[in-house]
Parts: C-alpha cells; sequence; structure tokens
C-alpha cells in the first residue's frame, strides 16, 4: 500500500485581523486549505472578499493573526525562494533587460553556489520556456505588456520555487493577450509540474486553468464558502472546452456561487 505524500501547501485554521482607527477589521476568519503536488488552485470571489489577503499569506508577505501555514510540512515564516510571487504588475526594474531581470532572482537563489555562466544558463532557459528568448537584450519599455508578463513568470520560475503565487497575472491585458498567456501558463505548468495558486476574477480562467477552484465568501470575515473540483482533462484546449458540457456545467456553478448565492454589493462611498 503507498502511503500518500503530504501535500505541498497546509492552511490550517488562518484568520486575518488588521488594526484600523475603527476598530478591529476582520478579513479572513477560519481558513483550512490543502494544496497538492503539482495541483492548479484558483482562488476566485468578489472584491474585498480577502483573496490576495489569503495570497499574500501564503508569500510570506504577511503572517496571520491565527492558525498556521506549512509549505512541504514546515512552517511558513516570512518571504523565501520556495514561492515565486508574479503580481498583476510585472514589476520588472525599467533599466535592467529582460535577461538581467530574471538574472537577479536567479543570482539570489543560486549565486553562492553557482558560476556565472551557469546562473546565465538558468535565465536564458526559464525565457526559452515562455518563449522570450528572441527578447533576452530587450529592456522593458521595448517589449509588451503581454511579453513583460512572461518575464515575471520566466523570473519566478528561474528559482525553481515550490510553488508559484499568482495575484490577477493576466487583469491588465487585453482578451486576446490574456488568452494566449493562459495557453502558455497551461503549457509551462505541464512541463514544469509546477504548483500553482492564483487570484483570478475570471470565471472563465478559472475553469479552464484549475484543477481546483476556491470560491470565497463575500467580506469582511471572508472564508472559504465551497471548493469545486474541476475534472477535465489535461492537455486542455480553449476551442474544444468552450463547447464541451462538463466545461459549461463547471462554469455556471461558479456563477451561480457570485452571482446567486453570494452577491455582491458595493458599499456606497
Amino acid at each position: 500500500m503507498t502511503t500518500p505524500s503530504k501535500p505541498m501547501l497546509q492552511i490550517q485554521d488562518v484568520g486575518m485581523t488588521f488594526p484600523t482607527r475603527r476598530g478591529e477589521f476582520v478579513a479572513l476568519r477560519d481558513i483550512t486549505l490543502d494544496v497538492g503536488r503539482g495541483e492548479f488552485v484558483s482562488l476566485i470571489g468578489h472584491s474585498g472578499c480577502g483573496k490576495s489577503t489569503l495570497l499574500n499569506l501564503v508569500a510570506g508577505l504577511t503572517t496571520p493573526t491565527s492558525g498556521i501555514l506549512l509549505i512541504d510540512g514546515r512552517e511558513l515564516k516570512g518571504p523565501g525562494p520556495d514561492r515565486g510571487m508574479v503580481f498583476q504588475n510585472h514589476s520588472l526594474l525599467p533599466w535592467l533587460s529582460c535577461l538581467d531581470n530574471v538574472g537577479l532572482a536567479v543570482e539570489r537563489v543560486f549565486g553562492a553556489r553557482e558560476g556565472r555562466d551557469k546562473l546565465r544558463e538558468r535565465s536564458l532557459a526559464a525565457l526559452e520556456l515562455v518563449g522570450m528568448s528572441h527578447a533576452v537584450a530587450k529592456r522593458p519599455h521595448e517589449i509588451s505588456g503581454g511579453m513583460k508578463q512572461r518575464v515575471g513568470i520566466a523570473r519566478a520560475l528561474a528559482m525553481e520555487p515550490k510553488m508559484l503565487l499568482m495575484d490577477e497575472p493576466f487583469g491588465a491585458l487585453d482578451a486576446l493577450t490574456r488568452a494566449r498567456l493562459q495557453d502558455e501558463l497551461m503549457r509551462v505548468v505541464e512541463t514544469t509540474g509546477a504548483t500553482v495558486m492564483m487570484v483570478t476574477h475570471d470565471v472563465d480562467e478559472a475553469v479552464l486553468l484549475s484543477d481546483r477552484i476556491v470560491m470565497m465568501t463575500n467580506g469582511p470575515a471572508a472564508t472559504i464558502g465551497e471548493v469545486l473540483r474541476v475534472d477535465l482533462p489535461r492537455p486542455r484546449h480553449r476551442v474544444e472546452m468552450v463547447e464541451d458540457r462538463h466545461y459549461v456545467q463547471y462554469r455556471k456553478e461558479v456563477i451561480d456561487f457570485l452571482y446567486t448565492r453570494h452577491s455582491h454589493v458595493e458599499a456606497a462611498v
């Protein structure tokens, strides 16, 4: 009998409270979730439901008020190279080339034990993985928004993280560029076997990319409302998926959760 491996990420009874001038604001409560190795998990919900707060906790950018997070069985304390982060804003340094932007992350992780040639090889390999070999010498202002996000993904992957964390990485892009990068991300994840947690507002994006979709209740004091397993075969092809009855049903379940059972009313300003 084979003993199942421990999850890559374990979130156990996590809560997050922020102090404000009006008193404590409870952003998250009672968050419990395991993420398996090689799994793609999306966090979805209305604005203010704590998706990015939860992702920041996993990234180690903030510390939970209660509960514990474990990565590979060890308590998560602060940021680390075992988690690669990709933001909606590419966050590239404008005075450096694409190669050098990736190289900064590579040097931070591997610089103490590898020579310059090996570090350069790692950076080039990461850019090739996301289809950016042709732009190694270009600076951010010389490439498109979609290309910048490819470089941001390459930078995260070049660190060989245990998890790839993505906060609406395609949210600022036009629809066609977004679709191309979603397809590219699927290819990269299948190639590398990466474990991914991604925040998104896009229902179609969540269903197309994910193994599971974590649906958050509205804030304040948001928590996990439901977790939907997306049992669609891989590799997934966008055109085929749109007409697949299972895809349509998964999409309907997410929309029903978000817009029927947890419709969001914006607070008056």
